[in-house]
C-alpha cells in the first residue's frame, strides 16, 4: 500500500543537516511529488546549475514515498521491512475504525433530534488523526478545529465522555458544556476544539511554549511536544502566519497540521489561495514544509515520527499538509451539492480504512478474524456510548454562568451564595434560559 497513493513531497531550508546526523525524511530526494490529486508534477527550481545566481534561501524537494520503498528494499529479506508490527497494525486500524463508527452514529443521532446546532463529521479523515496522534505521549498536546470528535478520540478520550458531551449532558468531557465543535480534557491534554478558523493556532503556539519554558527556564525534565491541527481553509489567515513565525522565531517543539480536504466549506481550495501548496509556506519561516498522502496512514505516520522527533529533540517546528477527502458535506446541515460526484468517487475508491486493511492481510499483520473481532468491539463502544450519553442528565441551571466570568461572585453568585440565575427576576425581560 506504501506506494499504491500519491507519492509526498518535502521542502526545506538549506543547510538540511550536518553531516555526522543519520539520514531522515526530510533529506532532499527527488522531485517526483504531485498534488491535489492531479498527475502534474511539484514545481521546484533546481540549484545544481553552479552559474544560476544564489537566492536567499535554497529549497530541496524529497518524496517520502521514495523513503519508505528505499527502506523497504534495503531490508526486504527481513521482518523489518514492513512499516509497522502487528502490534502496531491492530492499534491503528482499532483507532481508525472506532473514528469512522462513532462520527456514523454522530450523523444518527443528529437525524433523530439527539444532538444540537452544527456538527462535523471526520469521516475520510481518519489518517490524519490516527497516523499523528498515536505516535504521542499522553503528556503531549493536541489543539483541533470544530471538527474535533476525533481528535479526541484518538488521544484517548473515552467514547462515552464524547458522545455525552454531544448529547449536552453532564457526563461528558466539558460537563456539556463544550458540544461538538468544543471537546476538551484537562487529563487527555486535549486544548480544546475551536469553532472559529485559526483561532486554535495561537492556544497550540502557546502550549510549545510552556514546555520550551518549563525545559530551559524551569529546568525541569521536559519534552512535551504539541501538535496544532487546522485546515485549508485557515492557511489564509493572520493567526497562521503569525503563530509559524513565532514557532520558527523561538523554535518551539510544535508541529503545525494541515488537514487539507480540499473544500473550506463549499469553496474549492485551488479557487480561495495564489498557491495552493500550503507546505511551501513553511521554509518562508525557516521551517520544513511537508506534504503527504493524507488518505495513507503509513505515509503520514512516517512523516509524523519524524516531525514529533525533531520537536522533542529541541529543532523547532515543522508544517505537514496532509492531502485527505471529507467523505460527507461540510457539517451535517450540509446538502453537499457542490463538490463533482466524480472528485468525490475518486476519494472513496481510496479509502484510508479500507487501504490499511489491505496491507494488513497483504503483510500478514492480521487476519480477517482479528478484524472482524475488533470492528465487533468498537460497535458495542460506541453503542454503549450512546446509551450512556441518552441516560446521563442534562446540566443544572445553576450550572448555567460558571466559568464564565473570572470572579464568580461578582456577577454570578449572590451575595447570599446563591447563583443569582437561580433568581426568578434574573431573566425577566429575556427569553427563559
Amino acid at each position: 500500500m506504501a506506494s499504491s497513493f500519491l507519492s509526498s513531497g518535502i521542502i526545506q531550508p538549506l543547510p538540511l543537516r550536518s553531516p555526522d546526523k543519520p539520514q531522515s525524511l526530510f533529506d532532499p530526494l527527488m522531485p517526483t511529488s504531485t498534488f491535489l490529486g492531479s498527475t502534474s508534477k511539484l514545481r521546484s527550481v533546481s540549484f545544481s546549475n553552479p552559474n544560476l545566481p544564489s537566492p536567499r534561501r535554497r529549497s530541496a524537494v524529497a518524496a517520502v514515498s521514495d523513503v519508505l520503498k528505499e527502506k523497504k528494499t534495503k531490508s526486504a529479506a527481513s521482518s523489518s521491512t514492513l512499516l509497522i508490527t502487528k502490534e502496531e497494525g491492530l492499534e491503528l486500524y482499532e483507532d481508525m475504525v472506532l473514528g469512522r463508527a462513532f462520527e456514523d452514529m454522530c450523523a444518527q443521532m443528529y437525524y433523530r433530534g439527539k444532538m444540537f446546532g452544527f456538527v462535523h463529521l471526520y469521516n475520510g479523515q481518519e489518517a490524519v488523526s490516527t497516523g499523528f496522534i498515536k505516535l504521542l505521549k499522553k503528556e503531549d498536546c493536541v489543539v483541533s478545529t470544530y471538527r474535533d470528535h476525533v481528535h479526541a478520540l484518538s488521544k484517548g478520550v473515552p467514547a462515552r465522555a464524547v458522545m455525552s458531551e454531544l448529547f449536552g449532558k453532564t457526563t461528558g468531557c466539558c460537563r456539556g458544556q463544550g458540544g461538538s465543535m468544543h471537546m476538551f480534557s484537562k487529563e487527555h491534554n486535549v486544548l480544546g476544539g475551536f469553532a472559529f478558523i485559526g483561532e486554535g493556532i495561537p492556544v497550540a503556539t502557546g502550549a510549545a511554549f510552556t514546555s520550551k519554558y518549563k525545559r530551559e527556564v524551569l529546568k525541569e525534565d521536559c519534552d512535551e511536544v504539541t501538535v496544532a491541527f487546522f485546515g485549508d481553509g485557515t492557511c489564509n489567515n493572520g493567526q497562521f502566519f503569525e503563530c509559524l513565525n513565532m514557532a520558527a522565531l523561538w523554535k518551539l517543539p510544535i508541529v503545525f497540521v494541515v488537514e487539507n480536504n480540499l473544500w473550506a466549506i463549499g469553496m474549492s481550495h485551488l479557487r480561495a489561495t495564489s498557491d495552493p501548496e500550503i507546505w511551501k509556506k513553511g521554509p518562508a519561516f525557516g521551517m520544513p514544509g511537508v506534504h503527504v498522502d493524507g488518505m495513507d496512514v503509513l505515509k503520514v505516520r512516517e512523516v509524523a515520527k519524524e516531525a514529533i522527533q525533531r520537536a522533542r529533540r529541541g529543532e523547532g517546528p515543522t508544517l505537514v499538509e496532509c492531502e485527505t477527502y471529507r467523505f460527507r458535506g461540510h457539517s451535517l446541515a450540509d446538502p453537499d451539492e457542490l463538490r463533482d460526484p466524480a472528485e468525490k468517487a475518486r476519494y472513496a475508491a481510496r479509502d484510508p480504512i479500507t487501504a490499511l486493511k489491505k496491507y494488513m492481510f497483504e503483510n500478514k499483520l492480521g487476519s480477517e478474524a482479528e478484524l472482524k473481532a475488533i470492528e465487533k468491539k468498537i460497535n458495542e463502544v460506541v453503542e454503549e456510548s450512546v446509551e450512556f450519553a441518552d441516560a446521563s442528565p442534562h446540566p443544572a441551571r445553576s450550572q448555567l454562568l460558571e466559568n464564565v466570568f473570572a470572579d464568580p461572585k461578582g456577577f454570578g453568585i449572590g451575595p447570599d451564595g446563591s447563583y443569582r440565575c437561580e433568581d426568578p427576576k434574573f431573566t425577566e425581560g429575556t427569553a427563559h434560559v
